[in-house]
């Protein structure tokens, strides 16, 4: 378990990395919902996504052995990107397993950020595998995209902002909905709005098809999901919830919230027309949520 210490710690680590995102608000979104909306906008963070955050706090504590020798990651683009920047910034060598139809725009990002992409099939390839196996044969250190504390916190950082921005605006929210996919950006998250905000409902959005945290907070273990299942939110595609992630989930969370890849589609679409932001379909399923009642 990690607490509201170990976040204000990545946060330092963070300081003059990561942007502090702003809380957007909308006429037109809080007609939709019926209410006060407020977003926060990851998609304006350094390489388009809060990644960064635990990528950059992890790395940063790798001692110097460990750093000469490198570090090994997998991912569907976001946290390639993050681990990459990262990398660059400390002098790193990152490589990362990356899914063979990994958004071309993901793949080349990756590249230009210093990472040496390993290609896989998602569908039939075993990415967490493959990444242990080459971290082995280099001696480098595996970094995990959810499951760890350093990770966890560092994305803490975004629930961390929301409650200072929130105190600034005097603003008490009463939900939080929350993108997820393997579980760590809510589980930071969480630990950093439950910190300050007793009783609020923090909950998790993901895909139809794979809402293995939803299905795993009902059942209390880890769900896993169907392996035909298909979404567009490449980003949000986990298998199962992190043993790590998922402790801290099932104490902190609510309910959690499933929309549809044409919901998904819709908030995309609301974003651009009423945001002006271009939102990745993972980056849009909390709005879409919101959006779809």
């Amino acid at each position: 378990m990690i607490g509201i210490q170990e976040i204000k710690d990545a946060a330092r680590r963070l300081a003059g990395v990561a942007v502090r995102t702003p809380l957007l608000s909308n006429q037109q979104l809080d007609a939709a919902a019926g209410g006060k909306v407020l977003i926060k906008p990851e998609c304006l963070q350094l390489t388009g996504s809060f990644k960064i955050r635990g990528a950059y706090n992890f790395l940063s504590q790798l001692g110097p052995a460990e750093a000469q020798r490198g570090v090994v990651a997998f991912s569907s683009g976001n946290h390639a990107q993050g681990v990459a920047a990262a990398g660059a910034m400390l002098g790193i060598h990152t490589a990362i397993v990356m899914p063979e139809d990994a958004p071309r725009a993901k793949l080349d990002n990756t590249r230009r950020l210093g990472g040496e992409v390993i290609a896989y099939d998602r569908y039939t390839g075993d990415r967490e595998a493959i990444a242990r196996e080459i971290a082995a044969e280099r001696g480098a250190v595996v970094v995990p995209s959810y499951d760890h504390e350093f990770i966890i916190a560092g994305q803490g950082t975004v629930g961390l902002e929301i409650a200072q921005q929130c105190a600034e605006l005097g603003i008490e929210p009463d939900q939080v909905l929350v993108n997820c996919g393997g579980g760590g950006l809510i589980a930071g998250t969480a630990t950093a709005l439950q910190a300050n905000f007793a009783g609020i409902a923090v909950h998790p959005v993901e895909p139809e098809g794979f809402d293995d945290t939803a299905r795993s907070l009902l059942s209390g273990e880890r769900e896993h999901i169907d392996e035909s299942a298909r979404s567009i939110c490449d980003a949000l595609q986990a298998h199962s919830p992190g043993q790590m992630t998922f402790a801290i989930n099932q104490r902190l969370l609510g309910k959690g919230l499933v929309v549809t890849d044409a919901e998904v589609r819709a908030a995309m679409r609301f974003a651009f027309a009423n945001l002006k932001l271009v939102v990745e379909p993972g980056g849009a399923a909390a709005l879409a949520a919101v959006l779809s009642g």
